[in-house]
């Protein structure tokens, strides 16, 4: 794991964010849900099939993206070779493609 200084962090989870946010946007306007991307924090904002929140908020003292959805929370670091945030190999947009499938289809 490559430690980021507190400068890189911000930009790289700036840019993963954002990333984030265009990747989700598609699936957002075809299954009515709201990403919204403020102050360096996601929502993602569900009405149907209930309403709910996935947060993803970058926590800078520890360098890394922590996402809370479906009453758990994930904690991902840099990952170098995937340039990009993840987590046991997945990256973050994957990651929240993921769960907002597993979400929308419960």
């Amino acid at each position: 794991m490559t430690t980021l200084s507190e400068q890189e962090f911000r930009t790289k989870s700036d840019e993963v964010l954002q990333a984030a946010r265009q990747t989700l946007l598609r699936l957002a306007d075809q299954e009515g849900f709201e990403v919204e991307l403020q102050n360096g924090v996601l929502d993602l904002v569900f009405e149907e099939p209930r309403e709910a929140k996935f947060v993803v908020s970058p926590n800078a003292p520890v360098r890394q993206i922590w996402v809370s959805a479906m009453a758990r929370s994930y904690k991902l670091s840099w990952t170098p070779e995937h340039g990009n945030f993840a987590l046991n190999g997945e990256p973050l947009p994957t990651l929240l493609e993921r769960l907002t499938r597993e979400f929308l289809a419960s």
